[in-house]
């Protein structure tokens, strides 16, 4: 069975060790490459799409979070905060929305720069129950690819089913389908704003939207954030469990909370729409599901290890290895044991190309390129490279939405 905890033990992409604590992973040196390679698609992708990115502390005084709401509404879920005297305690953050809130404010801000659209993947906490941790699927420290958008109103509709467009082309590049779409709504108890007007305007927004990006989904009551109604992408792992990936939020509360406002075309102060969204989620749910989508035959252009060069005899393949380096290619040059059992073991970590160099390609100014499903090609060094960063290259972006703007 695919489970994504087996494979990473296997091929060596993550670690768990008791001494750091349950839902801590650690990426090893071949997760944290194929990490590393989607991120930077994620990010290139984001900034195609008109978003500038920041960096945020992974922390904040417990007064922020008092005023986003989280204490109040989302305490259980969180680390308890942390007081360094009477007048100071500090909360590990359970998201990142309060500190791109900060962002906006940071100065004045007119209705020309909007929307202004802000990204990061960025660290945020949350204090899951040890029952309910398992691999990369459900951890306490998670690394989540987010973004948001702060918009007039009449933009809120575009913005949602912009980043519904981007959500299917980052999907589709690594390589996999969601199960479901899901239309997050509000439940009963007080776990939520107070705010029926407000919560039915979300909610209206979404469906539109929705129906605008022709995007098949199902309500579910009871799933939405304290704060609003959201779309939820959801997963079915390889046990049939299912668990949201990425996620579009609009959020007319947090604005108020902090006081956002922007100069309109007449003068007038507004308030700006929220639209809190993730496209890939968190990189530990993702890459759990990838493990498993994939089997860890990760796509050539996030795979650890792109080609393993395999020097035979005598032979040296460091002037094709440093070629291949110098293209910015991901490799490892192998050079113990048969040549036998090195294809094999390059086949069990599912490296994507094997490049084959003895006295006969030396000689002959070629290599013998193996690709994962066993076609082998005779083919002169400059074409092998031709071909090796034809297939390895991140995927082309759809294009661009939008216009950046100075933060």
């Amino acid at each position: 069975m695919q489970d994504h905890r087996r494979l990473g033990r296997e091929l060596e992409l993550f670690h768990s060790d008791p001494l750091v604590g349950a839902g801590l992973p650690l990426w090893l040196p071949r997760g944290a490459a194929a990490r590393r390679a989607v991120e930077d698609y994620l990010l290139d992708l984001e900034r195609c799409h008109g978003y500038q990115h920041v960096y945020s502390p992974p922390l904040a005084k417990a007064e922020m979070y008092y005023r986003s709401g989280h204490l109040p509404h989302y305490a259980d879920d969180m680390f308890p905060p942390m007081a360094l005297d009477a007048d100071n305690a500090f909360v590990l953050r359970p998201s990142l929305c309060p500190h791109h809130a900060a962002v906006f404010s940071s100065r004045g801000r007119s209705y020309r720069e909007l929307p202004l659209r802000i990204g990061e993947i960025g660290g945020q906490y949350r204090a899951e129950r040890s029952g309910v941790l398992g691999g990369l699927a459900r951890v306490r420290a998670i690394s989540l690819n987010d973004g948001h958008v702060f918009c007039a109103e009449d933009a809120v509709e575009d913005e949602i089913v912009a980043a519904l467009s981007v959500m299917k082309e980052a999907h589709a590049a690594l390589g996999f389908e969601p199960s479901s779409w899901r239309l997050s709504l509000r439940g009963g108890g007080d776990k939520y704003v107070d705010d029926p007007p407000m919560w039915d305007r979300a909610t209206a927004v979404l469906r539109r939207a929705l129906e605008a990006a022709d995007v098949p989904y199902e309500a579910a009551e009871g799933e939405a954030a304290f704060y609003g109604p959201k779309i939820d992408i959801q997963l079915r792992d390889y046990a049939g469990r299912e668990s949201t990936l990425a996620t579009v939020q609009v959020d007319y509360f947090m604005p108020g909370r902090f006081d956002l406002s922007y100069v309109d075309a007449d003068g007038a102060r507004r308030r700006p729409v929220m639209v809190h969204r993730s496209a890939a989620g968190s990189m530990e749910r993702l890459f759990a599901h990838l493990i498993e989508v994939h089997d860890g035959a990760f796509p050539a252009w996030y795979a650890p290890v792109q080609v393993e060069v395999l020097p035979v005899g005598d032979a040296s393949g460091r002037e094709f290895a440093d070629r291949c380096r110098a293209l910015g290619l991901r490799i490892e040059e192998v050079y113990a044991g048969s040549l036998a059992a090195r294809i094999r073991d390059a086949s069990v970590r599912k490296v994507p190309f094997v490049a084959v160099i003895g006295a006969n390609e030396l000689a002959a100014g070629s290599v013998s390129l193996r690709s994962r499903d066993g076609a082998v090609s005779q083919l002169p060094v400059d074409a092998a490279l031709e071909r090796l960063i034809s297939v390895c290259r991140p995927p082309k972006h759809a294009g661009a939405a939008g216009s950046s703007v100075s933060v």
